[in-house]
């Protein structure tokens, strides 16, 4: 009997791609313990922007919410997303740094490290994977990623190539990312054929949105061309810009003889508990319509989930909900003076934002934000396909070309941990309050010396009791 088996995405991806990550460990906690007997693949539950969400907006400490996850799903994989160099940031990290990022991760609780690179350029995920076979242990998988999108470079035999060296390079299983939700099932069935032929009994993995209204086709399409792993969302959390719903899956997947190794009471029981919360962030306004929504426009624009419910949240916050449309409309254009890059973190963020930028100052690239420019002095690898040359001689001189910044660190200095400790002090009281400064260092050390005088205060508070 054939067997499909479900990631479960609410934890991570469903949430940031619906309120932008905002979502508190507390809000779930209860739930942990259900969820670990449902039977999920894995559970998606960190990386992608939860790291940088916990300490900018929700006053957590990462890596006491990963401690907290492992220790209350115990039998559960859990899943983390990892932009490869750019670790969970928006630049590119020397590679000691990366090292000791996925060692922790690992040692903290993370069995799955779904690495991808923005710009499928693998040279930059190639010291996240040897570090993740490094520090493995009898449960860790290292699944490779692919960044899917569509333009004039992107095609079924560019992305089998990939898969190959995937493949070739190591990883255990391919993940095929489909943020913005494009794919079609036309697409996916000729992609998944093509791949299964080059990769054989490799895991595939399909992930995609519901932002365009294609998903639930072309997940069904993957399904019957041979994928083995599909990403959901528990059903109150699913549709719109986050994933397919699990409990619906589960129920199609079922009447075809599909076994998916789910309990149907427990997956029901989650999705009855998540109900409240999500109406609760209905209510406050933290998800916004536009992010359960259907937008066919999303086909044009390939924007992903998680970008659109930023670019809204910054909008908002601009006053400048009126400029949503014009800006939505002036993405392709960016895109394609950069070189076609698939709209993925940190990519789509710099593409969105530069969009804005563009709009909101009625001129395009009157002002071009720093990540541009680095990306244009090639800090970020190798561009699909070729940049405006125009934008770039404006950016890096006329005449003059990009230098591939790939960051190399084979002495290992150690230097960034030198240097959080010297900011840090005795704020840090561990290597993850040390890794948290390297990668966010301002939203870090506020965290730090607010968790200081909170046990300040506490202790304060029970001398005075006593």
């Amino acid at each position: 009997m054939k067997k499909v088996q479900l990631t479960e995405t609410v934890l991570r991806d469903a949430n940031q791609s619906l309120m932008a990550t905002r979502l508190p460990y507390a809000d779930y906690a209860d739930i942990l313990p259900e969820m670990d007997k449902a039977g999920y693949y894995s559970v998606e539950c960190w990386g992608g922007a939860t790291f940088d969400s916990c300490l900018r907006y929700l006053g957590e400490d990462p890596w006491e919410r990963l401690r907290n996850l492992r220790k209350n799903l115990p039998n559960t994989r859990l899943q983390m997303l990892l932009r490869g160099q750019n670790l969970l940031g928006y630049k590119h990290y020397h590679d000691d740094v990366v090292e000791k990022f996925v060692e922790l991760s690992i040692k903290n609780g993370i069995d799955i490290i779904r690495i991808f690179d923005a710009l499928n350029d693998f040279r930059n995920i190639k010291t996240a994977l040897e570090a993740t076979k490094k520090y493995a242990t009898k449960r860790t998988i290292a699944s490779g990623c692919i960044s899917y999108t569509q333009s004039p470079v992107h095609t079924v035999e560019k992305y089998v190539s990939m898969c190959k060296e995937l493949k070739s390079m190591g990883f255990e299983t391919i993940c095929l990312k489909d943020m913005a939700g494009t794919m079609s099932p036309f697409e996916a069935e000729s992609l998944i054929k093509g791949i299964k032929d080059a990769v054989g009994n490799m895991p595939l993995i399909l992930h995609t949105h519901c932002t365009t209204g294609m998903a639930y086709m072309t997940v069904m399409k993957a399904i019957d061309s041979g994928v083995d792993v599909v990403d959901t969302a528990t059903s109150c959390f699913s549709n719109g810009t986050s994933q397919p719903a699990t409990e619906t899956m589960f129920y199609a997947l079922q009447q075809y003889g599909i076994k998916t190794g789910l309990n149907e009471d427990v997956i029901n029981k989650v999705n009855d508990y998540f109900k409240p919360i999500k109406q609760k962030y209905v209510d406050s306004g933290l998800i916004n319509p536009k992010s359960m929504a259907t937008d066919a426009q999303a086909l044009v624009y390939k924007v992903p989930g998680g970008m659109l419910s930023n670019m809204i949240a910054n909008l908002k916050d601009m006053k400048a909900m009126d400029k949503f449309d014009a800006a939505l409309a002036e993405i392709p254009s960016v895109r394609k003076d950069l070189g076609y890059p698939p709209l993925v973190t940190p990519l789509s963020q710099m593409v969105g934002n530069q969009a804005v930028v563009n709009v909101l100052m009625g001129e395009r690239y009157k002002q071009i934000s720093t990540e541009v420019k680095n990306y244009f002095k090639g800090e970020y690898g190798i561009a699909p396909a070729p940049v405006n040359l125009e934008l770039q001689a404006k950016i890096i001189g006329e005449g003059n070309e990009p230098v591939d910044c790939r960051i190399e660190d084979s002495k290992r200095t150690g230097q960034e941990f030198k240097d959080a400790k010297k900011a840090l002090g005795d704020l840090a009281r561990s290597e993850e309050d040390l890794m948290s400064y390297i990668c966010y260092p301002g939203q870090t050390e506020t965290f730090l010396k607010e968790r200081k005088a909170k046990e300040e205060n506490i202790a304060k508070y029970s001398i005075e009791e006593a």
